[in-house]
């Protein structure tokens, strides 16, 4: 049965469903992807290496699990997570609070930041995409906002190429983590949801010219985790 709701209910569909699972969210995540997703989000920070007292956001921040690696490069900057979902940044309110002043929380769309143009020296976004109703606009927004030299980087989930992993991977993802899910206590509608949404989400390639197409320029990217999942990094 397809969990995925019909694109012009998409946007409601994303925060309803987000607000229920927040604050189990972190728990399943680390455990659905065996504590890798640290290191994922650890290698996407250190591509865009924000300076020192540099500005650095995290789009679709969630719970803020990319702010902490974020103030660690910039010690005297300021590091700022944007979301359209309250609940999730209520659950990572002690992230933000081991910060101080450095960290920020601030309740925004992918679509329309509510940021000045060349606002930040580096941007990060981690499983975000995926849930948005428009790639491309997403992408023109960060953009809009990164500083000229500014870079971005993008952690989103892959296919495999191998046929082995690849089917080993969609029985673990479509199956074992609803299961998962279930067991601690989540919402196994919302994951079943996700690995349904990362079925239909554009492959690397694909993602890569997506975002050649809005101005990000030397795009590249690497896969992680057996192909599981890819890090694009683009320039402006």
């Amino acid at each position: 049965m397809s969990a995925l709701p019909p694109p012009q209910e998409k946007s409601v569909y994303v925060e309803q469903m987000f607000s229920r699972i927040a604050a189990g969210y972190d728990r399943v995540n680390r455990v659905m992807t065996f504590g890798m997703d640290q290191g994922w989000r650890q290698y996407a920070v250190d591509l865009v290496a924000p300076p020192p007292d540099g500005r650095a956001l995290d789009v679709g921040c969630g719970t803020g699990d990319f702010l902490p690696q974020l103030a660690v490069r910039a010690y005297d900057g300021l590091v700022v997570g944007v979301d359209y979902t309250l609940p999730m940044m209520q659950a990572g309110q002690p992230k933000i609070e081991r910060l101080g002043s450095r960290g920020a929380f601030v309740d925004g769309d992918a679509l329309r930041l509510p940021f000045a143009d060349a606002s930040f020296d580096a941007i990060t976004t981690g499983f975000v995409m995926r849930n948005v109703t428009d790639i491309g606009a997403a992408f023109a927004e960060m953009w809009r906002v990164a500083k000229p030299g500014g870079r971005v980087a993008c952690l989103e989930v892959a296919r495999p190429t191998n046929p082995l992993v690849r089917f080993g991977h969609g029985i673990y993802f479509q199956r074992v983590v609803p299961i998962i899910a279930r067991v601690m206590g989540g919402d196994p509608t919302a994951y079943t949801y996700l690995p349904q949404s990362a079925r239909v989400f554009p492959p690397p390639d694909d993602l890569k010219r997506i975002m050649e197409g809005v101005g990000w320029r030397d795009v590249r990217y690497t896969l992680l985790g057996l192909g599981a999942v890819a890090v694009h990094i683009g320039v402006k």
